[in-house]
């Protein structure tokens, strides 16, 4: 049961591969037309030969009637044919000069109730009724009204092959008595059956040739194609690093090309995740490992009644959950998918709000935030991207030395709008400007390193940028956002 089921399975796929789908799909059309197209012509070819041979079998008859005395040939008696008579004799002679002539195999004369009077090639006696005129009583009613006509049917001889009548009507004095039939061969039905298996074999021959071209298309589609699936199941199973083969075919190329975008694209997102999970596990431990010393401490002063300094272990055990609780929110920051909120956003009340949430620590730091902003409308969500100036110059005030100075400034050109954070800090050191971006990736102590990454996703997503030039003294950090031509006019 088992391997009958498996052979079941093997066939069912088999006739549910592209393969034989092609392979059907191009021989079965074509089949059936063969079919039908031979047995069409073949009909056709019959009727035509069929239709010629009765047309002229019926004018040898005509041609034959035309000699035949109507009052002679109804002189001829029972007997006649066994003494020899002399209007027998001339009958026969007539007619077997017509059968030599065009070379039919029987030649007749009967009266019009269908007794023989002459038979030359049958050899049936004078005045008995002739059994083969009632397979032909429609065309004798024509013939005896006055009218040429074949049968309408073939039939076989006694030798086994096919022949067919020809009648015309035998006169006198204007009136019908009697018809004469002449029986030839249907030999052209010889060479229409070889024709016919000729047309069978090439029939056969274009049905095998068209058998192979379709199974080297179908292979040819198959197989890019089974390498697209195996490169879809190996992604499925997790292999994110093999990348998918180009195809050379237009339609499959571009199916396998979006699939190694799809592939990069996971594997990118992928290695992000687990960079982000290891920073999350390394920044995590310090907080997590000052909250349980700092706790430990408070715990055996608490025992041993020093209470004075309790409160300053419990500002030190605030201040690590409060940088757990920072990790934590920059984490689901960045690791969000959010859909952007669009809305028309003014770009100075953009900048202008952003720096004013980093007044206090800029203050406190003795650094100054100038804004000078082009007026301009965006198209944007203007919640993330305060979100990512908020980075950006905190950033700049934070790189900056005491009484220095954090220039914002917003420009348009180029159907873009720019954003430049600029500070006169020490700048960022040539083997750190490569990696400034990358997740968690910082030089400050308590820096989680997702400041500046969620910046550029944020840019990214607007279908902006975000990139560094710096230099010792001059760090400029500059945010591109696209601007269309009615955003811009509209903002004058």
């Amino acid at each position: 049961m088992a391997d009958g089921a498996r052979h079941t399975s093997r066939w069912r796929d088999a006739l549910g591969s592209l393969s034989a789908r092609l392979l059907v799909a191009f021989l079965f059309p074509t089949l059936l037309f063969v079919a039908l197209a031979g047995t069409a012509v073949y009909q056709l070819a019959r009727a035509i030969l069929e239709e010629e041979l009765g047309a002229g079998l019926s004018a040898v008859a005509a041609a034959t009637a035309s000699q035949v005395n109507g009052e002679r040939m109804l002189t001829v008696e029972p007997g006649d044919d066994v003494t020899g008579t002399r209007t027998w004799r001339n009958l026969v002679r007539a007619l077997e000069g017509v059968r030599e002539a065009s070379g039919v195999r029987r030649v007749y004369a009967v009266d019009t109730q269908g007794r023989v009077r002459v038979d030359v090639g049958g050899g049936l006696p004078v005045g008995v009724e002739m059994p083969e005129l009632a397979r032909d009583r429609l065309e004798l009613a024509r013939v005896f009204a006055g009218e040429r006509a074949a049968s309408q049917v073939l039939f076989t001889g006694t030798d086994g092959h096919l022949y067919k009548t020809g009648y015309a009507p035998v006169r006198q004095d204007g009136r019908v008595v009697g018809a004469v039939g002449v029986e030839g061969s249907a030999a052209f039905f010889g060479p229409l059956k070889s024709l016919s298996r000729t047309f069978a074999i090439m029939g056969t021959v274009a049905l095998a040739a068209l058998a192979v071209i379709a199974l080297l298309t179908a292979r040819g589609l198959a197989w890019p194609l089974r390498r697209l699936m195996d490169s879809a199941l190996r992604i499925g199973r997790g292999d994110l690093t093999t990348p998918v083969p180009p195809e050379p075919t237009r339609e499959i190329g571009v199916l396998a090309r979006e699939l190694e975008v799809m592939r990069g694209a996971l594997e990118s997102r992928d290695r992000q995740l687990k960079m982000m999970l290891a920073g999350v596990a390394h920044e995590v431990r310090n907080p997590i490992g000052g909250i349980a010393l700092f706790s430990g401490i408070l715990q055996e002063d608490l025992q041993a009644g020093a209470h004075s300094e309790a409160g300053e272990h419990v500002k030190r055990i605030q201040r690590e959950v409060a940088y757990l609780q920072r990790i934590v929110e920059d984490f689901l920051a960045f690791a969000r998918e959010q859909p952007l909120a669009r809305a028309p956003v003014e770009a100075p009340v953009l900048l202008s709000g952003a720096c004013e949430l980093l007044a206090a620590e800029a203050g406190a730091r003795e650094v100054s935030v100038e804004v000078d902003a082009a007026p301009a409308l965006l198209e944007a969500d203007g919640s993330l991207l305060t979100a990512a100036l908020v980075n950006l110059v905190k950033n700049a005030v934070q790189a900056s030395p005491r009484g220095g100075r954090v220039r914002v400034s917003g420009t348009t050109g180029e159907g873009r709008y720019t954003i430049q954070v600029r500070d006169t800090g020490p700048g960022v050191p040539e083997p750190e400007r490569e990696r400034i971006f990358e997740p968690f990736f910082t030089t400050r102590e308590k820096g989680t390193g997702l400041g500046l990454p969620l910046a550029r996703k944020i840019a990214l997503a607007h279908g902006g940028d975000l990139r560094l030039a710096s230099a010792p003294g001059d760090t400029t950090f500059i945010l591109t956002l696209p601007l269309n031509n009615g955003s811009l006019s509209s903002s004058r």
